[in-house]
């Protein structure tokens, strides 16, 4: 039964749903695969965004999954963590009609005109035209299970129900006595199995049926269910080895395998971290106005991090890192301007460190870098990070103002400012530095007299100057002189 109240007016009994124009149409009766592929269809051909809020597969995962949806397959989507895989799954259900007629009180979503079950029989057979007429939204007829080794065929298929049969005076072989599990209940719509591989092999066996016949049995007895369904799953190559696989006789009766990726460009990956973060609050913080730059280097961390040998690529870094570290950049930035009493919320490098606890978390370590430990690796992927964004904006034509900021270090002085300083502050401070400030006014990092600005873009200078071990950064004493310069 549908939690959406069904639109004023629909027919309530099988006699005015068969005098009513979906009892006339020509689509009543077609199967879920035939649903979606029209309805498919139909938004192909109003150019509408298929799968809206998905973005990086437009050129590559997406048309794969209309091919397949419009081959009426049944598909896998494969690929490491944090790729939308799930997220996908959940948007088909946009491609099925609004609104679907059941019969009521049925609990695999029986057909008016084609009842699978025996209650649903026994319902027409009863009361013929007056029979009670449901209606169950698109957004109730998709059903989602989480494999996990604990997983039974009674979940996912059903099992005899003894309460049930003593209740109702049944025998234990009546189909009435049974209780439907997950497959059941999705007929008509979509069933979605996430991470394939943890699904122990004999339960694997028992989606056979249902995929080659379109039916299911109930616990041996001579109950059979030709149900209407789709079935999608999700896996992680990781997963055929480290805690299980998808057998191979399964893995031929799905139709389509799709295989997801991580955004093929900063720029991509930027916009869907924009998309996903939560950075427009609430309440009386003052507004966030984030440097572009900034949100280079919190999408550049990730990227960094992809392609690190001590990173475990077999996991992934998922997109949910530079989402999870924006968001606490945000924050950190957020209750330093509550404390100083600023105006805005402008996020500086200094901020991606205090954000460090939602990086280390992301990160699975090879042998080597858990030698090294997270913390450390996190910090240098930032300070690499800020070297790739800083190159993006200062050419080698500035070469010569960079020397005269090293250079100025080199004589002994230092540079300590704390990450919770004001902005006022932080950059009386940064001006002691020759040139710098002129430095990332000249090429657009910070507009002048704009001092929360020029913090965070004086920031990521000094970052990327220690990144090429021109200068040193450390906690305890901020910038300095390189120590191997110092002999």
């Amino acid at each position: 039964m549908s939690y959406q109240s069904p639109p004023h007016g629909v027919p309530l009994t099988l006699g005015a749903l068969r005098e009513s124009r979906w009892g006339a149409s020509p689509f009543r009766g077609r199967s879920v695969r035939d649903e979606i592929r029209g309805n498919l269809l139909a938004a192909i051909a109003e150019g509408a965004d298929l799968f809206p809020g998905i973005r990086g597969y437009e050129d590559s995962v997406l048309p794969q999954i209309a091919n397949a949806l419009l081959a009426r397959h049944d598909f896998i989507l494969l690929g490491l963590r944090g790729q939308a895989k799930s997220r996908i799954l959940r948007g088909l259900t946009g491609f099925l009609d609004e609104w679907m007629p059941i019969i009521a009180g049925s609990e695999v979503n029986d057909d008016p005109f084609a009842p699978i079950s025996k209650y649903g029989r026994e319902r027409l057979a009863a009361d013929g035209d007056r029979t009670a007429i449901g209606w169950v939204h698109r957004s109730d007829r998709f059903v989602e299970k989480l494999a996990t080794p604990d997983v039974t065929i009674s979940d996912l298929i059903g099992d005899l129900d003894p309460i049930k049969a003593a209740r109702g005076g049944h025998l234990l072989s009546d189909e009435l006595t049974m209780h439907f599990g997950l497959l059941p209940r999705a007929n008509r719509g979509i069933f979605a199995i996430n991470e394939l591989p943890d699904l122990a092999g004999k339960i694997q066996v028992g989606l056979f049926n249902i995929m080659q016949e379109g039916d299911v049995q109930l616990k041996g007895y001579p109950v059979r269910l030709p149900l209407d369904v789709l079935i999608c799953f999700t896996a992680n190559p990781e997963d055929y080895t480290a805690r299980g696989k998808i057998i191979t006789p399964l893995k031929d009766r799905v139709g389509s395998e799709i295989i997801t990726h991580y955004p093929r460009s900063v720029e991509l990956g930027m916009e869907i971290t924009a998309q996903e973060a939560w950075i427009v609050r609430d309440g009386p913080a003052p507004p966030a106005r984030i440097p572009e730059f900034i949100r280079e280097l919190v999408e550049r961390v990730a990227f960094e991090a992809r392609g690190d040998k001590r990173v475990d690529r077999r996991s992934g870094v998922s997109q949910r890192l530079p989402i999870s570290v924006l968001e606490n950049v945000v924050s950190n930035a957020e209750r330093r301007a509550m404390a100083h009493g600023e105006r805005e919320t402008v996020p500086r490098v200094a901020d991606l460190y205090a954000a460090l606890p939602s990086i280390t978390g992301k990160l699975e370590l090879e042998y080597e870098g858990e030698l090294q430990g997270a913390e450390t690796i996190a910090k240098e992927l930032i300070r690499r990070a800020a070297l790739r964004t800083c190159q993006d904006r200062i050419g080698d034509d500035e070469d010569e103002r960079l020397d005269r900021i090293v250079g100025w270090f080199d004589q002994g002085s230092a540079l300590k400012i704390a990450g919770d300083e004001r902005a006022q502050a932080a950059i009386k401070a940064f001006a002691l530095v020759p040139g710098l400030l002129p430095l990332v006014h000249d090429v657009g990092l910070a507009p002048v007299a704009d001092a929360a600005m020029e913090v965070a873009a004086s920031e990521l200078v000094l970052e990327a100057l220690a990144a090429q071990k021109r200068i040193s950064r450390s906690e305890e004493s901020g910038w300095s002189a390189h120590r191997g310069k110092r002999g």
